[in-house]
């Protein structure tokens, strides 16, 4: 785990003054990468690379990076390649090893295979190869997204780096993109390839980039499909996802030094941790936050439970309102630019933590998105089993739940009568691509406060139409599949970026089991009303791990995702805190934003709203990087060199 960055001339020619601008974008993610850093340019001055360096595999000097190759290939590399192992030992008929890091093994697999060396690499990753004798850049993202890649063009040099924030110097003016800001007032994440900041794209994840003869080219080289396979039953999927999960466990477990899990106390993080225990005792340490201040945000008790069924030793951070004051500009700085829900912010604390135990933890994200795990798909098929039961033609098709099947679930739902009332107070029965839409929609409680006039909200829906409906992914008529899919490549990506951010703000690697390409691909073969049997979230989890989850999580009806008592903050302690952010609103005049509406209606949110979330997160952004442009400008005159350069 690291941080990357680097910079190539489009025109070919003598980069300027290629050392300082490294050095500064390699200052910006410093804390991505404690154990060292490198900075390299290519003998013709065309192309540089920098590195920061958190040592995980190979903890000798010879796995520094950038590292070269003896065949001209130079590499800066993010991540983790668990099957380094096993790559090295098929390719050492081709290439005499130096190191015993994952890291050679990429420029091992791309000497051998080429630009096909990705379908050989499992594991996350971000990378940027340089092949000097093709005067090629080779650049790629994992299958997921887990590691991050963000690229600029300014005065025909390519910039690229881990973290946008490291970019900024370069852009002439930091603007913000009104396509994507749309996106991110919809649904507080956004859908492709552009992100907040004008001018600065994400490369999506399974895409690679390639730079040759002046000309930038990204394609894709892998993508999910639901290709259901109907002649397997239940246990035959239970027991073979048993033997991925463990598989992908024993991989993600490769490390020089220990490993840790966050727990939360819910199925998935729970999961990972006794797991992890039970392949390797040595990792002992797990990491819970809670807040104990009100009622109804306390899940320590179950990760108690999950502790003990591990043997594990557990850590507990408690979290105030004034650990909110004092932190919460810090999360938005690492983040880039606001994502997600109010999660990141505990997951910052609890990072914090376990970064002074480990350099590594586990980590559950994903199985909500891969086996249901979110209740709005139980409030998605409530509805739709009312307009079956209604028209009577429930029994006609492939119904993946029933109405007699769904009713004793509907317990689970008792929290969220909120957005139920929500989601049907301007319609019911409608497309399912429009109902789920509305599900997800985080603007429908913001009408006051979002000026839409100058936002194309028709772009925010096609978009969001266009991979809902994609046929391509997925074929069948499972509207579980379609809701899965959508969020494993829209919510998935921002919940990632948030545990990569949270986890390298502290110099901590954070790992994902369930993000492993052969378990994601067996996991799109099974069919949903295996998967969501009668409406049980997760339920072939649930049924695969029985005998290894401890049977109060298993059974829990109330697990929520990290809450935080924003609502009791911003009404009691945090109150003038937050008043004070929203007043600035005004004084700035953002765009899009209406700051009379913002400060008459922060206070009336609904407890678990995303509403003073999202325009409170928008701001502190904006105060973070728009309004210190002239700061990061600076940058590259201010730079003082911290280490030598190496040419090639």
């Amino acid at each position: 785990m690291c941080g990357i960055a680097g910079m190539i001339s489009l025109r070919g020619e003598e980069l300027p003054d290629p050392a300082r601008r490294l050095g500064v974008m390699s200052r910006l993610i410093a804390h991505r990468g404690p154990d060292g850093d490198g900075i390299w340019v290519d003998e013709r001055g065309v192309a540089g690379l920098a590195h920061r360096r958190l040592s995980i595999i190979d903890l000798s000097n010879s796995a520094a990076q950038p590292m070269q190759g003896p065949n001209g290939t130079t590499i800066a590399f993010n991540g983790e390649i668990y099957n380094y192992v096993e790559l090295a030992a098929g390719l050492k008929d081709h290439w005499a090893f130096r190191t015993a890091s994952d890291t050679e093994t990429i420029l091992a697999a791309y000497e051998r295979y080429g630009d096909d060396c990705l379908t050989h690499l499992r594991g996350m990753f971000a990378f940027a190869l340089w092949d000097a004798k093709r005067q090629r850049l080779f650049c790629a993202r994992d299958r997921f997204g887990i590691k991050p890649f963000y690229y600029t063009v300014v005065d025909d040099i390519l910039y690229f780096a881990s973290e946008a924030k490291a970019l900024l110097p370069f852009l002439p003016d930091i603007e913000t993109d009104p396509a994507a800001l749309a996106e991110y007032l919809t649904f507080q994440y956004t859908l492709g390839e552009n992100t907040l900041f004008k001018g600065i794209r994400q490369l999506l994840p399974g895409h690679a980039l390639v730079c040759e003869n002046g000309r930038i080219r990204v394609s894709r080289y892998w993508d999910v499909n639901y290709a259901i396979d109907w002649s397997r039953n239940e246990r035959w999927f239970s027991n073979r996802l048993s033997e991925l999960l463990h598989d992908s466990m024993r991989m993600h477990l490769r490390s020089d030094v220990p490993v840790g899990a966050y727990l939360s106390g819910g199925v998935d993080s729970s999961l990972m941790a006794i797991m992890a225990l039970r392949a390797d005792t040595a990792n002992r340490d797990m990491f819970h936050g809670r807040f104990t201040d009100y009622p109804g945000y306390d899940e320590s008790g179950y990760a108690a439970k999950a502790a003990e069924k591990a043997s594990g030793k557990l850590h507990i951070v408690d979290i105030a309102a004034q650990d909110f004051e004092k932190n919460i500009e810090k999360v938005i700085y690492h983040l880039d630019f606001p994502v997600a829900g109010p999660g990141s912010f505990p997951q910052f604390m609890v990072s914090e933590m376990a970064a002074s135990k480990v350099k590594v933890v586990l980590g559950g994200q994903g199985g909500d998105e891969i086996f249901g795990g979110y209740a709005r798909y139980l409030i998605a098929y409530f509805e739709q089993c009312i307009k079956a039961a209604i028209d009577g033609t429930y029994r006609d098709g492939n119904f993946v739940v029933t109405i007699e099947s769904i009713i004793p679930n509907l317990g689970l739902l008792r929290e969220y009568k909120p957005a139920i009332s929500d989601f049907w107070r301007e319609g019911i029965f409608g497309a399912l691509d429009e109902r789920y839409m509305r599900l997800i929609d985080r603007s429908t409680d913001m009408q006051d406060e979002i000026d839409w006039s100058g936002l194309d909200r028709q772009h925010v829906v096609s978009a969001f139409k266009a991979i809902f409906n994609n046929t391509a992914n997925v074929q069948k008529e499972a509207y579980f599949d379609s809701m899965t899919h959508f969020d494993f490549k829209c919510l998935l990506p921002a919940l990632l970026q948030v545990e990569d951010r949270m986890s390298m703000a502290h110099g901590l690697e954070s790992r994902v089991p369930f993000l492993d390409h052969a378990l994601v691909e067996f996991a799109a073969t099974v069919p949903a009303d295996v998967k969501f049997a009668g409406g049980h979230m997760k339920h072939l989890l649930k049924l695969a791990f029985s005998d290894v989850l401890p049977r109060e999580i298993v059974q829990r009806r109330d697990k929520m995702g990290f809450p935080v008592p924003l609502k009791e903050w911003f009404d009691g302690p945090l109150r003038d805190f937050s008043f004070d952010i929203f007043k600035t609103i005004g004084q700035k005049h953002r765009p899009h934003i209406n700051a009379d509406a913002v400060l008459r209606n922060f206070g009336q949110a609904r407890q678990f709203s995303r509403k003073t979330w999202g325009l409170l997160s928008l701001e502190l952004w904006h105060q973070a990087f728009h309004d210190r442009a002239g700061a990061y400008r600076a940058m590259l005159k201010e730079y003082v060199s911290e280490g030598e350069v190496v040419q090639a």
